[in-house]
């Protein structure tokens, strides 16, 4: 499908334009245009040639249009592929920086909490802290799942403008709680939560407009959002922490609200939920079908339920195994975005430039994200995994150097490769899910692992508290910290070694079974198919028929 609305042969593409009124009248009514000609078939049988107008084909698609090929609302859907689309673009890009610029920057906040909530005879102090800003960070993970069937049913609009305001009503809240357990509520699930809801509909609705310069809008958004993180770090070093920390939390609202508004450009040209039934059927004719059937609420609700929590990608060997490495990893990936600040007070008394460090980590992060991306489109297939092996493995050694830098500059360089790990590692997520479970479940894919990580990239933060609470010192904290990386790199190694035994096995089984029901035959050369390799099964000719 061209960007005109032609086909590849540069014929017209069919247009959607309403309910078919003719089906009420008792008759079947079909209309194929080919060279200026058409034809009705009637019940009896006959067919009138009809002449068909030539309605020239308009250059600029119009917003509201969808434009499919005859497999469902929005199939051939063709996008603006700008205009619109590039507010809608800065308001995703005000999105995702906001929300990870002020979970990244958490470092930050984290030594202000420190100051007002810490005890000098609670041993645990430093461990109860951490669990505001982990909360947050978990709970966007969490939510992934339920923010997915949110946007399906009501749209990407009402659900980031929805969220956005949670967001910001919980930022605003904690600006007046005096506890530590009301800014666990506050900030930790109004405000992750809030973020979760917001944040995936600012990446779904990029597609609405976007689909040949998807790959620029993903870099810009990407780009963007590491701007957040390397200017929010100063910000709150240089005019919020002067201020006090429920002022701080006051201007971070403020975020939120802007992205509240920002979220109104969110204008659907898709239906919401418009991919989720059968081919060829819109939700209107899926609800009228259900009528007509007599089915029950409950039964609705039944098939609702398993179609949006459809566990069919665990029965994937190589997707349980990857989803099991990444999950282990996480488990020390958000310790450094917490307590490297608080360690630098410590370990660097005389230093007052610990936000240099917050800033490096979002920088590299956003060069790593933009180079490995275009690196992982070279890598054909699953061979994209060992780009995550490599990041998780770096990332794990450059945590467990974190205590062993007496000076400065040796954690700032520290500090860019943990964010060029980090790109690299976010980078990948969803090429590798595309390849695991192929493009139909892989939005499912995604929503699942990103859950799973949602309780290891909570606990983490804390028990690195715990232990520098229970030590005295971050060294043994950092040091674990970078074991659980390493180990989900070690694991995520062997998931292409597993598909390729998998492939192996599987062409055996098909060889021997063809060997046994076929008799023998000339050996034919197989020649290349117009679609990519031959398809099993099938012979040179019958592939070209």
């Amino acid at each position: 499908m061209g960007i005109n609305g032609l086909d590849s042969q540069g014929q017209p593409a069919a247009v959607l334009q309403g309910e078919d009124k003719d089906a009420t009248q008792g008759f079947d009514r079909t209309q194929q245009v080919a060279g200026g000609e058409g034809k009705i078939a009637h019940e009896d049988g006959s067919v009138q040639l009809i002449e068909a107008e030539k309605t020239p084909v308009s250059s600029q698609p119009s917003e509201s249009a969808l434009q499919v090929d005859g497999h469902g609302p929005g199939t051939g859907f063709v996008p603006p592929e700008g205009g619109y689309g590039w507010l809608v673009v800065f308001a995703a890009t005000w999105c995702n920086g906001s929300i990870f610029g002020i979970q990244n920057s958490f470092g930050i906040l984290h030594l202000m909490l420190v100051k007002e909530h810490a005890d000098p005879e609670d041993k645990t102090s430093q461990f109860k802290v951490a669990w505001v800003g982990a909360l947050a960070m978990g709970m966007i993970f969490l939510c992934s799942p339920v923010v997915s069937m949110f946007t399906d049913s009501f749209g990407c609009r009402k659900t980031a403008v929805g969220g956005a305001l949670l967001a910001f009503i919980g930022l605003l809240s904690t600006s007046f709680a005096n506890s530590l357990i009301l800014r666990y509520f506050t900030y930790g699930i109004l405000f992750g939560c809030g973020s979760s809801f917001a944040f995936q509909p600012s990446l779904v609705i990029l597609g609405h407009y976007f689909r040949q310069r998807l790959g620029l809008v993903n870099g810009v958004v990407t780009a963007g959002a590491s701007l957040f993180s390397m200017g929010l770090p100063v910000l709150l070093d240089k005019v919020a922490t002067p201020l006090g920390l429920s002022k701080t939390f006051q201007i971070l609202s403020i975020f939120m609200l802007v992205q509240a508004l920002l979220a109104l450009t969110f204008k659907p040209l898709l239906p919401a939920g418009g991919s989720m039934g059968p081919p060829g059927m819109c939700p209107e004719q899926m609800q009228a079908g259900a009528s007509a059937q007599d089915v029950s609420r409950w039964s609705k609700t039944l098939s609702r339920i398993r179609k949006y929590f459809n566990l069919r990608v665990f029965h994937i060997i190589t997707y349980r195994v990857w989803a099991f490495g990444v999950a282990t990893a996480v488990l020390g990936y958000f310790v450094p975005y917490i307590h490297l600040m608080n360690f630098v007070k410590e370990q660097f008394k005389g230093t007052d430039k610990e936000w240099v460090l917050l800033v490096c980590i979002g920088a590299s992060s956003g060069v790593g994200r933009l180079t490995f991306g275009k690196i992982g489109d070279l890598i054909p297939g699953l061979k994209k995994i060992y780009m995550q092996v490599v990041s998780f493995i770096a990332l794990g050694l450059m945590s467990i150097l974190i205590p062993q830098c007496f000076v400065f500059e040796a954690l700032i360089v520290v500090c860019v490769f943990l964010g060029l790990c980090d790109g690299c590692f976010l980078t990948m997520m969803a090429p590798i899910a595309f390849e695991l479970v192929g493009p139909m479940q892989a939005s499912q894919a995604i929503g699942y692992i990103l859950g799973l990580m949602a309780l290891p990239m909570t606990a983490g933060p804390p028990i690195a508290g715990l232990l520098r609470d229970y030590f005295g010192n971050y060294t043994v904290a950092f040091s674990l910290a970078g074991v659980p990386p390493m180990v989900g790199g070690m694991v995520l190694f062997f998931v292409p070694l597993i598909q390729s035994r998998l492939q192996r096995n599987q062409l055996t089984e098909e060889t021997s079974t063809t060997a046994h029901m076929l008799p023998p035959a000339t050996t034919v050369e197989a020649k290349s198919c117009s679609n990519g390799d031959m398809l099993p099964g099938y012979t040179d000719v019958e592939t070209h028929i």
